[in-house]
């Protein structure tokens, strides 16, 4: 299936590790060009240059995201660099911060700044590239927007927010072509997943009890399919799609938890 994304323009936030990564990788090897946005540029360098052994291209904008003037500068830079548009334009980066109702109000505005400002602005200062290009947006949020977590109501409130812009944007730009959709990852083993995990005093039961409660396959999502749904997303085959929340999870969202207890006679 040809996803006609060779030379597409994408620009990916926190597109150096994780998640992003995949992305930024699928994209890479369809023949788009690739903006990695992040603040970590050592890390994007390494790469760069595993996409470009391949034949492929991309680039990095090192950026703090919570400055406006450094988004406005990374589209700028982006758009120069890409060749003078931009197509795809993907909000990944965030920080589940552990900011909860324990913590100062400054803090819980601190968090909206890292995970959610960046999202509004660099969005602005894309909009007439992507009203050019008849692009689209793309939002990665969270389970948590959902299901919660507890002891994080800053992230919490910034995946919420961004569920709503989806919807917001669609209605908003559809009258000039752009399209705006989310990806929801659920449980996904990337190096902070990783991390996270083996801070635990017993990881591998933790990592178990996790896995047993996603119905399809018993497993984590992986980037990859994270990746390939923001492909389909972003690609000529969904291009009547917008204001979708779509959740490539196994089923952990939505499935009911007592469907393995129902035997049926």
């Amino acid at each position: 299936m040809n996803l006609e994304l060779q030379g597409k323009v994408v620009l990916v936030t926190g597109g150096a590790k994780g998640i992003g990564e995949a992305i930024v990788r699928s994209f890479a090897n369809e023949g788009a060009v690739v903006s990695i946005v992040d603040r970590n540029p050592d890390v994007a360098e390494k790469l760069i240059k595993d996409i470009e052994s391949s034949g492929g291209k991309a680039f990095c904008i090192p950026t703090e995201l919570t400055d406006e003037k450094a988004c406005r500068n990374a589209i700028e830079q982006t758009v120069d660099k890409g060749g003078g548009g931009l197509d795809v334009l993907i909000h990944n980066a965030g920080v589940n911060d552990g900011v909860g109702l324990d913590s100062t109000p400054s803090d819980f505005l601190n968090s909206i700044q890292k995970s959610l400002f960046h999202v509004f602005s660099l969005t602005h200062f894309a909009l007439e590239k992507l009203v050019e290009s008849k692009g689209n947006i793309i939002n990665i949020g969270s389970k948590v927007a959902v299901t919660g977590q507890g002891g994080t109501s800053g992230y919490a409130a910034c995946k919420g927010a961004m569920n709503a812009l989806t919807r917001e944007w669609a209605l908003d730009l559809a009258s000039r072509g752009v399209r705006v959709n989310s990806v929801i990852p659920s449980e996904v083993m990337t190096p902070m997943y990783k991390r996270w995990l083996d801070s635990l005093e017993q990881p591998e039961r933790t990592l178990e009890s996790i896995e047993e409660n996603i119905p399809l396959g018993k497993r984590m999502t992986t980037g990859l399919e994270i990746a390939d749904a923001v492909l389909f997303l972003a690609s000529a085959r969904s291009s009547h799609t917008t204001g979708q929340i779509f959740y490539p999870d196994g089923g952990y969202v939505h499935f009911d938890r007592a469907y393995e207890k129902i035997k049926l006679d």
